[in-house]
């Protein structure tokens, strides 16, 4: 199942008790490496962002090289919204139903997280038997970068837990790019600095955000993410 074996029992209980949950050494070494040579170097990437008041955009790698000096300038200049994010992003999904890239082993990786196997394991984790599929895409944050505060409850898709299986390798937390969890008051009750080959899972909703990641940054923060869905 491509799956470490570990006391799945303790974890459930760790989750259900916090929250929240990281697990490293996630995933078998190889099947962690193919996917990280794929984000490295496969990848068509695309921009998420949500900037000045305006709705969500996810723009194809090349919307992306078609955008002029001017509107390059505004996407570092227009970010005063209470909520907005910018960053790298494939979404795995879309890609999958357009078979945009057939041969990506991303699809794969997405045909992995819905196989009945690894929805039994999530349903064991988590001890949610409503589980029913998992979506996914993938991300790279780069130097100005970043995810303000939000709490992924989204009724009409069914979130039910957010998860990140993160791939960055050798991360300085001076680097920012942390996955900080907040209490109800704005409190930082967890930071969860990226991590190669682990998971990080916290039930929806639940108050989180990326910081900021440095012009320091000497690699990229790569990551699968997603949430288990009930509908």
């Amino acid at each position: 199942m491509y799956i470490n074996e570990k006391n799945i029992s303790e974890l459930s209980s760790s989750l259900k008790k916090h929250k929240h949950l990281r697990i490293s050494n996630f995933l078998t070494t190889d099947y962690a490496t193919k996917i990280s040579d794929c984000l490295k170097n496969e990848i068509d990437w695309g921009l998420a962002c949500r900037l000045n008041g305006k709705p969500e955009t996810f723009l194809k790698t090349n919307d992306v090289k078609n955008l002029s000096n001017e509107n390059k300038k505004l996407l570092k200049l227009q970010i005063n919204e209470e909520f907005q994010f910018i960053y790298n992003s494939y979404m795995m999904v879309t890609a999958y139903i357009e078979k945009r890239n057939p041969n990506l082993f991303l699809n794969k990786v997405l045909e992995w997280l819905n196989h009945p196997d690894t929805i039994k394991y999530f349903k064991t984790l988590t001890k949610d038997s409503s589980i029913i599929k998992i979506n996914a895409q993938a991300t790279r944050y780069l130097p100005g970068h970043f995810l303000t505060q939000h709490n992924d409850e989204n009724e009409q898709e069914g979130r039910l837990y957010a998860y990140v299986i993160g791939f960055s390798e050798n991360w300085n937390p001076d680097w920012g790019g942390l996955l900080s969890l907040l209490d109800s008051k704005g409190n930082i009750v967890s930071t969860l600095i990226p991590e190669y080959n682990s998971l990080s899972i916290f039930k929806v909703p639940q108050n989180h955000f990326v910081s900021y990641v440095s012009p320091m940054a000497k690699n990229p923060r790569l990551a699968i993410t997603g949430w288990l869905l009930a509908k």
